[in-house]
């Protein structure tokens, strides 16, 4: 264990955790707000990656490719919302996790016939490509910076959206008691409909910024769907502050120690049986970091007031 690599491994933690604010975010919006279960978030996430790789295929610019892929996120995210989610409001949360699972289903096989089962690979702009050297010999790749410094613009303009605007007050207001909004004269429809096409633009954006990074391909967002609930469940349902730090505690919990697991336990172990541990423990950390905060807060770090 060095400090270089430590501090290397810390910047994919920070990465990550802002991928998943960006998926946990509208996530926890839907749900705090709505108190909707949408199993199929992650299939948005899914979708901006595909409108990416096909957009970024048509015009060759990577610039216009995401500003394309934006809207389009969010279009696809409204024309759910109103032909399938819409009508799930008022059922319970079964019909809900139900009806949201086949929605997973049917968008996996629909990118299957319009892009067929193969990777996809979205390649990053040129400007963003190389490395850039932080310390003597340390070289990071500039498009992982990027998506950090996407990341934080996008959870400061999200902090501004919901503190000091009229609709952040309303989201704010729908996520501690919606009832009472309604009573006093707030079309709620109205204003879940636009939490969920922005919650759906935030997952779609998140797709996009990790295509070049990873493979575009069906049921790649399924996997991350689980890590995001864990972060709006730690970070407490319903709060984007809470969604923000939990993200980044789970994906430095998660990076860091899926990298130094094995080596801690190398000081207890001998190194075969620490190195085969330390692969099976890993994986676990984020669920045990879970079930430990909310042994001490239930409710999570910090839940909506209500």
């Amino acid at each position: 264990m060095t400090p270089t690599l430590l501090f290397v491994q810390s910047l994919n933690g920070l990465q990550f955790g802002l991928i998943l604010f960006l998926i946990a975010a509208g996530l926890t919006l839907v749900f705090g707000v709505m108190d909707f279960i949408n199993l199929a978030h992650g299939v948005q996430y899914m979708v901006g990656a595909y409108l990416m790789a096909a957009f970024s295929a048509w015009t060759g610019n990577f610039g216009w490719a995401l500003l394309l892929a934006l809207p389009s996120a969010l279009a696809v995210g409204l024309l759910l919302e109103a032909l399938v989610f819409r009508h799930l409001y008022d059922r319970d949360h079964l019909d809900q996790v139900l009806a949201t699972f086949g929605v997973i289903l049917f968008l996996n096989q629909g990118v299957k016939f319009v892009w067929g089962a193969a990777p996809l690979n979205v390649p990053a702009p040129e400007w963003l490509s190389g490395s850039v050297e932080l310390a003597d010999g340390l070289l990071y790749p500039v498009y992982r910076l990027a998506i950090i410094v996407a990341g934080l613009a996008v959870a400061a303009l999200l902090y501004v959206l919901v503190n000091h605007t009229r609709v952040g007050m309303l989201v704010r207001a729908g996520a501690s008691n919606a009832p009472m909004v309604s009573a006093l004269g707030v079309n709620i429809r109205r204003l879940f409909m636009i939490v969920f096409g922005f919650g759906a633009m935030l997952a779609g954006f998140a797709g996009a910024m990790v295509a070049p990074i990873l493979s575009v391909e069906p049921g790649m967002g399924d996997n991350i769907l689980i890590l995001a609930f864990v972060v709006i469940v730690i970070g407490g349902i319903g709060s984007i502050r809470g969604a923000f730090l939990a993200a980044l505690m789970v994906g430095l919990v998660d990076t860091v120690g899926r990298s130094f697991a094995p080596n801690l336990l190398r000081l207890f172990l001998d190194p075969a049986t620490a190195s085969q541990t330390g692969r099976a423990v890993a994986p676990m950390l984020i669920y045990i970091f879970m079930a430990a905060i909310l042994f001490f807060r239930p409710a999570g770090l910090f839940p909506a007031k209500r």
